[in-house]
């Protein structure tokens, strides 16, 4: 196979029907149509040439969605390299939350709700649990991310956390795990 199958192509064959049998939502569709003409002839073009040669090129305009993965490639690259410098040198974690698939039509039913419980049930969980002195006895910072579909692009909304190895105590010292 020489090219490879991207999100873009999977929307452009399977979209339209696709919509037909499941709703929805205006901000769903407008991403998953944004994301189909993303750099095609449907988003317009701009035409420029080469000073040396004088070869044409086009260059068609892209949906800047920020979920599109054509668009927020380098966005996301250069957005990476500027946040290196508030990383601390400390261990981090990687922790995820699932929901079970029992609760996935409610949860689709009632996106905004669920997911907002969701990030305060991580929440509390992990600053429950990071404040006892049994497992660290200090505040914690994390990044949480919420995914709604899996890598095989069913719906599986679940969040991730990136949590620092440490945190303050109470007198605002700095405490990792080895510090108990």
């Amino acid at each position: 196979m020489d090219k490879k199958i991207t999100v873009q192509d999977v929307f452009q064959q399977f979209l339209p029907k696709y919509s037909e049998v499941h709703r929805f939502s205006s901000q769903q569709q407008l991403t998953a149509l944004g994301i189909s003409k993303c750099r095609t002839i449907e988003m317009s073009a701009n035409l420029s040439e080469c000073e040396d040669c004088h070869r044409k090129y086009i260059h068609y305009n892209s949906c800047k969605n920020r979920h599109c993965p054509m668009c927020q490639g380098m966005e996301v690259d250069e957005w990476i390299d500027k946040q290196q410098e508030n990383v601390l040198d400390v261990p981090y974690f990687h922790t995820v939350f699932t929901v079970p698939k029992e609760l996935y039509p409610l949860m689709y039913c009632n996106q905004k709700l669920l997911y907002d419980t969701l990030y305060h049930v991580a929440h509390q969980t992990m600053m429950e649990l990071s404040a006892d002195p049994k497992y660290l006895g200090a505040k914690i910072g994390y990044i949480c991310v919420l995914h709604t579909w899996g890598s095989r692009l069913n719906y599986h909304p679940h969040l991730h956390m990136i949590v620092l190895g440490g945190g303050l105590d109470t007198a605002n010292q700095w405490k990792d795990k080895g510090q108990t």
